[in-house]
């Protein structure tokens, strides 16, 4: 999978892309590089040599000493974070522990006059360490006066220790940024803005990774070659190049330590978490186990430049018909799990006003053709590209959309994608207890949890802005204030949501510096209406048909279901005709 881009690079590529076409540096040709001129055995053996041994250094950083150093770092991060959640939560805690001594002293009276005795004594020395946390939960978490002050300031700590910690954590931190239910919504904030930050490695490293791994000498497969990477972050670097029949390429090579860097950072991980285990009361409110193997899945995932090509390729099928939508083509034959060549493409960013100013493209029709396509991603096709930040959206000069980076995707199953459907129609129906009922559907409350308890607090919450006009809801405002019932009541970000609200959360990011005025829900609207009305796939034609009829499990018609689809029907002919 592919990785999110440095700001620092990102201004580099974008310098490189909006200079009338032409990179700052030049490209140089190939066999002009020191290294295509090694052909002896001893010169190649040498190559791999260094390359190895720049692997098997970085591995030794998790061995003896520095590992013990690196395991510290590691567990004092993940100590104080765990000890600040469970004092921000700490009244919650208190309660529990109140509830389960007098039903432990009600059990012990009748017992024995000792067994009362004894829980005199615990109570007492349950106090004075209920004082000591009350001290504690006062340092770090303050009055309610100043505790969002308090809850920022951790959560800027938090960030620049995942930065100092390196490419795995700042992966980690990303990925935590958008799950509220884990986190205090300052934190969700603060690690939502997390950006690799990682300078490039040598180029005669990444040269020896493209002739290893492709196993031929790289004035053999690139004419040209340019040495400034555009773009560099944690899990690989990007370079301009020719091919020898004359197509201009964009190669990542990925960083020949990387595989060393996540193998010893996962073994730390694995290991503080097993010893948190031992602590289930810092554990309760974030499973790190799940999120670390949550977390394996996906940075392995990321790590595969071939499946990256492969989900380029499946997303341009999805977009063929659509002229206006452009995926880079993939070079195969110059393409392994860690070497990926594309197609390079010019254009602005999809947040350069001027730029598309001076091309004369109206950024308002290209933010509304952005949503329209995550709309068919979602609603329709149930593969979707799950990074869509700036760097990731470029505009070309003839007014197309191109997409890039697709090592990061999301799947949504036909039965995800059904509920979806049920949720919208309760948006637009502005219907707060069928929001609610949505919620538990799609799995948001955690095991056990009594729906009826928490069903009253997300009415509560929904029935605020659905009684705005659609046009004055915010979509992130609407998620931040979801953030903060999700992390108060026992309410969970399913995994299979988690790229979902990023992607959507990134969306109107760029919608609002594109257009002052955008409004997520109606701009969305018209289109999510169209693709709900038009669903492709025999299989899922069926099932989709039987949702439309409003028919229940008893197999009858909801009438009132029914009406407002054939309202909405009416209204998109109507709009599609103008």
């Amino acid at each position: 999978m592919n990785e999110t881009i440095t700001n620092k690079a990102l201004a580099v590529k974008e310098s490189v892309i909006s200079n009338n076409g032409n990179g700052e540096h030049q490209m140089l040709q190939t066999g002009a590089l020191p290294i295509s001129t090694s052909v002896s055995n001893e010169a190649l053996i040498a190559e791999e040599r260094r390359l190895t041994e720049t692997e098997t250094e970085v591995g030794k950083g998790y061995i003896g000493i520095r590992g013990y150093l690196r395991l510290f770092k590691v567990s004092r991060v993940i100590a104080m974070l765990s000890l600040y959640l469970y004092l921000d939560q700490y009244t919650m805690h208190r309660e529990q522990q109140l509830k389960q001594a007098k039903r432990r002293m009600e059990t012990a009276e009748r017992l024995t006059r000792a067994a009362v005795y004894g829980e005199k004594l615990y109570a007492v020395r349950s106090w004075f360490f209920h004082r000591f946390l009350l001290l504690l939960r006062s340092y770090f978490i303050g009055s309610e006066s100043n505790k969002e002050v308090n809850q920022q300031r951790q959560a800027i700590w938090l960030k620049d220790k995942l930065i100092e910690l390196g490419p795995t954590f700042i992966k980690i931190g990303q990925s935590m940024g958008t799950r509220p239910d884990l986190l205090p919504l300052p934190f969700v904030i603060a690690l939502g803005e997390l950006q690799d930050s990682v300078p490039p490695f040598p180029n005669e490293i990444a040269f020896a990774r493209i002739e290893k791994d492709l196993g031929l000498k790289i004035n053999e497969v690139y004419a040209e070659f340019e040495l400034e990477p555009v773009a560099a972050a944690s899990l690989g670097q990007v370079y301009r190049a020719r091919l020898h029949t004359g197509e201009e390429v964009a190669v990542k090579v990925q960083r020949p330590n990387l595989e060393a860097v996540i193998k010893g950072d996962l073994g730390i991980l694995r290991s503080v978490a097993k010893f948190a285990e031992r602590f289930p009361q810092l554990n309760e409110n974030a499973d790190w186990s799940g999120m670390l193997r949550e977390f394996d899945v996906t940075i392995h995932e990321e790590m595969d430049y071939e499946a990256e090509g492969r989900n380029a390729e499946r997303f341009r099928e999805s977009f063929k018909n659509w002229t206006n939508i452009h995926v880079p083509k993939i070079y195969w034959n110059a393409t392994t799990s860690k070497v990926l060549t594309m197609e390079f493409i010019y254009g602005t960013k999809v947040t350069d006003l001027e730029g598309q100013a001076r091309q004369g493209i109206s950024p308002e029709k290209v933010n509304r053709l952005l949503i329209k396509t995550y709309l068919k991603q979602l609603l329709e096709d149930g593969f979707f590209h799950a990074d869509p930040h700036p760097g990731n959206l470029l505009v070309m000069a003839d007014g197309r959309l191109a997409f890039f980076d697709f090592g990061m995707v999301g799947r949504i199953p036909a039965e995800l994608q059904s509920k979806m459907i049920d949720a919208f129609f309760h948006v637009v129906g502005k219907d707060p207890a069928g929001i609610a009922d949505d919620l538990i559907a799609l799995d948001f409350l955690k095991p056990g949890t009594n729906a009826s308890a928490v069903r009253p607090v997300v009415e509560k919450m929904f029935e605020f802005h659905l009684n705005l006009k659609l046009k004055d809801v915010n979509f992130k405002e609407l998620t931040y204030d979801l953030a903060d019932v999700m992390y108060d009541y026992p309410f969970r970000l399913p995994s299979n949501f988690t790229y979902i609200m990023r992607a959507l959360m990134t969306l109107e990011g760029i919608g609002i510096v594109t257009d002052p005025e955008f409004n997520f829900f109606e701009t969305a609207k018209p289109y999510a209406k169209e693709f709900m009305l038009r669903r492709e796939g025999a299989d899922f034609r069926k099932m989709f048909v039987s949702k439309l009829m409003g028919r229940n499990e008893e197999g009858k018609i909801d009438w009132d279901r029914t009406w407002k689809l054939a309202k909405m029907a009416f209204k998109t002919v109507l709009n599609t005709g103008k």
